[in-house]
Parts: C-alpha cells; structure tokens; sequence
C-alpha cells in the first residue's frame, strides 16, 4: 500500500497468485523466503522491513 501497488499489481510484479498475496497479507499462508524475496524485490524495499520483529 505505501508503494501505491494493488494487490493485483504487487501479483504480476512477483509473478505470484492473485490469491496467494491475498492470503499473504491477511496471515492465512506461511511464506517460503524464496517468495519474500520476490515480494521485497516487487516493492523495492528492504528485506527486514517484510521480515517480523522477534
């Protein structure tokens, strides 16, 4: 949302499922890494800023 993607956009940036950024983001999924790094390259930011603070 701070980027001013859609849902729908951040999917085809990450070439991932429309769905599965729903799922994503609404906590129903875990995530592979693999898939954070193709969030966080999509959105342009750091990856610690997708990652939860312990």
């Amino acid at each position: 949302m701070a980027r001013g993607m859609t849902q729908q956009q951040l999917a085809e940036f990450a070439d991932l499922n429309i769905r599965n950024v729903q799922r994503i983001e609404a906590g129903e999924i875990d995530v592979l890494l693999t898939t954070v790094v193709r969030i966080r390259k999509a959105v342009g930011c750091p990856l610690d800023r997708l990652l939860p603070k312990e």
